[in-house]
């Protein structure tokens, strides 16, 4: 088996975020009236107006990133130290530690291994068994990951049934639409980040929305601390804004590039599956992913793939570690967690600036890829 590979990049893609004359004028305008050095003031007020339209929240909290966003949701929604929360397997690290920061225990629940989401099936059968028995569980945090949509319209329905709190993290999938609504706007409560590689991107910085003022009540005394002490900047709130008016129609050509990218893929590497969409759900790519399952114990290995790919210039990397190899002591797993195990061992992503090239730049993106996936595997 041939491992060399050029070290040479022969793909060249843009930085991001992009140069944007509307976000440099935004810069410029807040620059020359001080509003930039405001605590709060008309650009955070604006980018809370936009949000609250964009996803049908009548409550908005701006925060200093997501992470933060993901822990003040749970105390929000009234999680406390001793309760459980349910988590999928295969999740952003962040929200495991933002579990453990309140002293809750989280309690991993499978992925369907077709979206990388948290299974509803699984999810179902623990509901049954949580009906039999005392349950500590309080809430779930249900993440839709690398373009995967998770079904929230039954999700929510049978959390309501068993009272648990549902927190809906849409970091990476602002301005999809899931069972005919914005994902983010299912939960109790939903989360946003804006941090620098985020399609809305401020360099830092995240948001909560809910329609429930009790949550937004408890987030925003959770943050109090003679200020606030997890805010968004109001430069980061100007940069936002022209930002927003932008989303859907990019977000409509990375949807046709991940199309193009991942037909052409198919074709070219027969073990790369990417994930699949159910119904009229409206994905949006912060990354796009695909399992690698190697066809024998000695091919190709991912992190081979992974270094390959980036010697030629293609943004791919792997995938979560996920947590199915955590503790007894840090969590508790409803199985195995199989499918959350081969996520781990499998995925790989590739990053969404490509997505917004011409279609020239996504042929020739596959193409490298399946050369290199070829020149490793002779």
């Amino acid at each position: 088996m041939n491992h060399q590979h050029p070290r040479r990049p022969e793909v060249t893609l843009p930085r991001w975020p992009p140069a944007d004359e509307e976000v440099r004028a935004a810069l410029e305008a807040a620059l020359h009236d001080g509003s930039w050095g405001q605590y709060h003031g008309r650009h955070s007020e604006a980018l809370v107006e936009n949000l609250s339209a964009q996803f049908g929240s009548e409550h908005v909290v701006l925060t200093s990133s997501g992470t933060i966003a993901v822990e003040m949701a749970l105390r929000g929604v009234g999680v406390k130290a001793g309760d459980e929360v349910l988590l999928a397997g295969y999740d952003f690290p962040g929200n495991f530690r933002a579990i453990e920061a309140i002293g809750a225990y989280p309690v991993l629940v499978d992925i369907n291994p077709a979206n990388w989401c948290l299974d509803l099936q699984a999810l179902e059968s623990l509901a049954k068994v949580a009906a039999e028995s005392a349950s500590k569980v309080r809430a779930v945090v249900i993440s839709h990951l690398h373009g995967g949509l998770a079904p929230m319209q039954r999700i929510t329905e049978l959390a309501r049934r068993h009272r648990w709190a549902v927190v809906e993290d849409a970091c990476q999938a602002p301005g999809a639409r899931v069972d005919g609504r914005a994902a983010g706007s299912w939960g109790d409560v939903g989360v946003l980040s804006f941090g620098g590689s985020k399609l809305l991107t401020a360099g830092r910085g995240g948001a909560l929305l809910t329609n429930h003022k009790s949550i937004m009540q408890r987030a925003k005394i959770f943050a109090e601390r003679g200020n606030n002490a997890f805010p968004l900047s109001e430069l980061q709130a100007a940069v936002l804004c022209p930002q927003i008016s932008k989303l859907a129609a990019r977000n409509r050509k990375r949807r046709e590039a991940a199309t193009l990218l991942v037909n052409q893929v198919r074709q070219k590497v027969d073990h790369l599956v990417p994930l699949e969409h159910q119904g009229n759900d409206q994905p949006v790519f912060y990354k796009i992913a695909w399992r690698y399952q190697p066809p024998a114990p000695d091919a190709v290995t991912r992190a081979e793939l992974v270094a390959a790919c980036q010697a030629r210039g293609i943004p791919i990397d792997a995938g979560f570690r996920g947590f199915a190899e955590r503790t007894k002591r840090r969590c508790r797993k409803l199985s195995e967690l199989p499918h959350s195990r081969a996520a781990a061992q499998g995925t790989l992503l590739l990053h969404h600036p490509v997505l917004l090239q011409e279609e020239e730049k996504i042929r020739q993106v596959a193409n490298t890829l399946g050369e290199v996936y070829q020149g490793l595997a002779t």
